[in-house]
């Protein structure tokens, strides 16, 4: 769920739309209205602080657990000081200053990225489980083409024996059709997702064939040989970032379901943790995490933000996917 809010009017519609994804996602009925309360706050902040922004919400499922997610976006004038800003009493506004204090309480994880003069990104998760065997952090952000109800991008992870793989799949067009397109490939990702990279991208591949297409892109992070298994088909953007450089992974031209002369793998090698970033070609891809100082070491949610916020182009479904390592 992506959702404006430029206007007060919109901040009730921003907290129904989370609201029923809280109670498909599996939350009680007192987390729910917590929920509201949540949304509430970040959207009214939107208003009032960021010039208008955007409320993200999805459920997650990763090493951190289960539950929902919500992300506020906004390219205002930032956060001088976020750790006072939390604190209840507060305000730069004019306001009793409690909102951010009432998030914090109210959440299970609370994460701001702020940079003055720059905007804000806030993610907040409410958990309805823990899953300590997990071996990938998560992240995801994905906007609709401007006036489509649904977005033609979708993504898929699994955390199989050969290590956390991570799919994105970019419909072609937009609309209806397109997401048919992408969520057929995220359902055959997950029938077939311990094969190995090839494999798999050529099973999406044949199942797509009754459907428009898509771009696609498989990674998987091997812990064991210490490389990051790359196979792409279309015009999805990847990168693998670890301590020590940053590189563009390659895709082969060609439209899943369509067109795929050429299925071959490519691996990487990494040293320490390594983050894989997808973006579908709705995001400009001349970004530089250089420009970003300590986006890195917060959550996949919150790069994905910050880059989607940043980098869309506005005219096409853009997604942004991040996963990291934390065996």
């Amino acid at each position: 769920m992506f959702t404006e809010v430029s206007d007060a009017s919109q901040v009730a519609e921003a907290r129904r739309k989370v609201g029923e994804l809280a109670v498909r996602v599996g939350l009680a009925q007192t987390r729910v209205d917590e929920v509201a309360i949540v949304v509430t706050e970040l959207a009214t902040n939107l208003v009032k602080h960021g010039g208008g922004g955007h409320i993200h919400a999805s459920r997650c499922d990763d090493a951190g657990g289960v539950g929902l997610e919500v992300l506020a976006l906004d390219r205002g004038g930032g956060m001088a000081n976020p750790g006072r800003c939390l604190q209840d009493g507060y305000s730069t506004a004019g306001s009793p200053g409690n909102g951010l204090g009432a998030i914090a309480r109210l959440t299970d994880t609370l994460q701001i990225y702020t940079r003055a003069g720059q905007g804000c990104v806030l993610m907040c998760r409410f958990m309805t489980q823990a899953v300590p065997a997990r071996h990938g952090m998560l992240g995801a952000t994905l906007a609709p083409y401007p006036g489509e109800l649904v977005c033609g991008d979708n993504w898929s992870w699994s955390d199989t024996e050969h290590g956390p793989t991570l799919m994105l799949a970019d419909g072609s067009g937009h609309g209806i059709e397109a997401a048919r397109a992408a969520d057929m490939a995220a359902h055959i990702f997950l029938r077939y997702a311990g094969a190995s990279c090839e494999e798999l991208v050529g099973s999406i591949h044949r199942a797509l064939a009754p459907t428009r297409g898509a771009a696609l892109a498989v990674a998987r992070i091997d812990r064991a040989a210490k490389l990051v298994r790359f196979v792409g088909l279309g015009n999805i953007g990847a990168v693998l970032v670890s301590p020590d450089k940053v590189r563009r992974m390659v895709s082969h031209n060609g439209t899943a379901g369509h067109v795929a002369p050429r299925i071959r793998e490519f691996t990487y090698e990494f040293t320490g943790d390594p983050v894989v970033i997808m973006h579908s070609d709705g995001l400009r891809s001349r970004w530089n995490l250089d420009h970003y100082p300590g986006l890195l070491s917060q959550h996949p949610s919150v790069i994905a933000a910050v880059l989607l916020r940043d980098h869309r182009r506005g005219r096409d479904d853009a997604s942004v996917v991040v996963m990291a390592n934390t065996a």
